[in-house]
């Protein structure tokens, strides 16, 4: 596997963020273009020994190498181990990343083999859904970017849109979906 600094992730956010100083690219706003801190193995293996699970490789690399976000797609990664600081006001997003960490949530099966467009709905069914997934990004209007974390899709990206879109493949890998972004106008 090659390293994510293979790709210059650091040097091409920044030249994204020198092309949008006022911050219009959607998201830019919320991530600002800006990196956190490597995680250490160590507190990544704490993670996975905490929830039961091993976060898939290209995921795992990344926040070892590069950052635990928040610069990318949409509002931004998330971080994998340390909530966003408090903010004025609650977030959507906010109230998702702590329910991932519930305990044993991260290490259930991944309940779906194929997509499942159309309209989901919210609560209960959202939330069995997402069940072995780790949301990574936010689009906003409760559209939410998800890790699968287990079974025969493990490392994969989907999308749910509760409202309109379903629960759909968005990208293979991590890898991919991430680079999309870096390479993107």
């Amino acid at each position: 596997m090659e390293s994510w600094e293979g790709y210059g992730v650091r040097a091409r956010i920044l030249e994204m963020a020198a092309r949008d100083p006022g911050r219009e690219r959607f998201g830019a706003d919320t991530h600002g273009y800006v990196l956190a801190p490597r995680l250490p193995e160590a507190e990544i293996r704490a993670f996975e020994e905490s929830h039961g699970i091993h976060v898939p490789v290209e995921y795992r690399s990344f926040v070892a190498e590069v950052g635990n976000g928040p610069a990318g797609p949409s509002h931004g990664l998330m971080p994998l181990t340390v909530a966003r600081p408090e903010a004025d006001e609650e977030w959507a997003v906010d109230g998702e990343w702590r329910e991932d960490r519930l305990p044993g949530r991260l290490a259930e099966p991944f309940p779906l083999t194929e997509a499942l467009p159309g309209r989901i709905g919210a609560g209960a069914a959202v939330d069995v859904l997402t069940r072995g997934t780790l949301m990574l990004a936010e689009q906003g209007c409760g559209i939410f970017t998800r890790l699968v974390l287990n079974g025969p899709r493990a490392g994969q990206i989907w999308q749910i849109d509760p409202d309109w879109g379903g629960f759909v493949p968005a990208s293979p890998d991590f890898r991919t979906w991430y680079t999309d972004w870096l390479e993107s106008p």
